[in-house]
């Protein structure tokens, strides 16, 4: 993500009297970088961050919320590969 120094002067307002050390303080600031990020609009490299911020949220979360995440990514793949078979089925049929 970035240097730690560079996030501790980044959110020090945000993390008074908190213990720097803390693995609470350090995903709180984690957290807080990620709300701030600025992505890319409309360009290839901002879906992919946006696809690698929702896989690991996805990694993070436990029971319905990782299921639906599951269940949204696997309907994802099904559009994909019914798309690819009629695709290749379109193709059969004008060559032959």
């Amino acid at each position: 993500m970035g240097d730690s120094k560079d996030e501790d002067e980044k959110f020090q307002e945000e993390l008074i009297g908190l213990d720097p050390q803390d693995p609470e303080t350090k995903a709180f600031a984690d957290h807080l970088d990620r709300m701030q990020r600025q992505r890319p609009g409309y360009t290839v490299e901002g879906y992919l961050d946006g696809v690698r911020d929702f896989a690991d949220s996805a990694n993070r979360t436990t029971g319905h919320q990782r299921l639906v995440a599951v269940i949204v990514v696997g309907l994802m793949l099904l559009g994909v590969l019914l798309t690819i078979w009629f695709a290749l089925g379109d193709i059969v049929t004008i060559i032959f």
